[in-house]
């Protein structure tokens, strides 16, 4: 899943070498964080956090194939 989020991430912003996943193991799921330079933050995010909301789905649907529950935070 973090190789996943990692692709996406990288592909939509100016400076891909900004990003970072953090994987973070909580009681019941998997929690990616996903850390991007302030200036790309609108571009991961997008209007109304349409872009976010999509990122999210994508990896929760390849999550599910696994087995596994997975989240993704955007974090400033």
């Amino acid at each position: 899943m973090k190789e996943l989020l990692l692709y996406i991430a990288k592909n939509l912003v100016d400076d891909p070498d900004a990003v970072t996943v953090t994987e973070v193991d909580k009681e019941s799921e998997t929690v990616l964080e996903l850390r991007v330079a302030e200036n790309d933050m609108g571009k991961v995010i997008g209007r109304q956090g349409r872009i976010a909301k999509e990122i999210r789905t994508l990896v929760k649907s390849v999550a599910m194939r696994t087995g596994k529950k997975v989240s993704v935070e955007i974090v400033d």
